[in-house]
């Protein structure tokens, strides 16, 4: 596996230390590095930013490499029923930590999830990371409208694929897709990765050392 675990430091921590207590995907963001850093992907659509955690994780990876690549959170910042609604606070500080760190990686999309997906050509998202209403119809219908815009041998990321309460229904999505390469982490609320539109063999690779890496990034988050 040429898989590498980096050790990185991730910027927007020296503006706001506390940034990963308001997120539910920090046990990722080592991970969402780890898989930028090896995939290289020229782009990367986030649909779901909230303060950005995770999306700046993707953009952190993109900055230490030294690449041209574009990142994009697309988000109404307005919240729903499973985040909760919040003022333009949330949107002050994601803009703050952009503008700071990551002006050459970052570009936010203030809209619906329908209304960015005509923006972008087809097969042309190499990681796309689905994480906004968590009802079953809801991101069914999020994965089902993006497909179109993933890359061959792009990857899919899912978080909340371990939830069952409130209505969340990831994991029915999630369910569905494991006929795909695919590897999945339970802690933080679970991540499924998968990729439904081909996998390298060097990602296949990857997932084939799945209990390493569940152990590993379990541990360190």
């Amino acid at each position: 596996m040429k898989w590498q675990y980096y050790t990185p430091v991730f910027l927007y921590e020296s503006l706001f230390p506390n940034l990963k207590d308001l997120s539910a995907w920090s046990g990722h963001r080592r991970f969402a590095y780890d898989l930028t850093r090896f995939l290289n992907p020229g782009s990367v659509a986030e649909l779901g930013t909230h303060y950005g955690l995770s999306f700046f994780s993707f953009c952190q990876a993109v900055a230490d490499s030294g690449t041209s690549a574009k990142c994009y959170a697309i988000d109404t910042w307005l919240g729903d029923a499973h985040s909760g609604f919040y003022d333009e606070s949330v949107y002050s500080v994601f803009n703050l930590i952009k503008d700071t760190f990551y002006k050459d990686a970052a570009v936010p999309l203030r809209n619906t999830f329908d209304g960015a997906q005509p923006l972008f050509p087809d097969e042309s998202i190499d990681i796309l990371h689905i994480d906004g209403f968590h009802t079953y119809e809801a991101v069914k219908h999020d994965y089902l409208t993006w497909l179109p815009k993933l890359a061959k041998n792009g990857v899919v990321l899912l978080h909340d694929i371990a939830e069952r309460g409130n209505g969340f229904g990831v994991y029915l999505l999630w369910e569905e897709l494991k006929i795909y390469p695919h590897l999945e982490f339970a802690h933080s609320h679970g991540l499924g990765v998968v990729c439904p539109k081909g996998c390298p063999k060097s990602l296949k690779d990857v997932f084939e050392h799945a209990d390493e890496l569940r152990g590993r990034y379990a541990t360190i988050g």
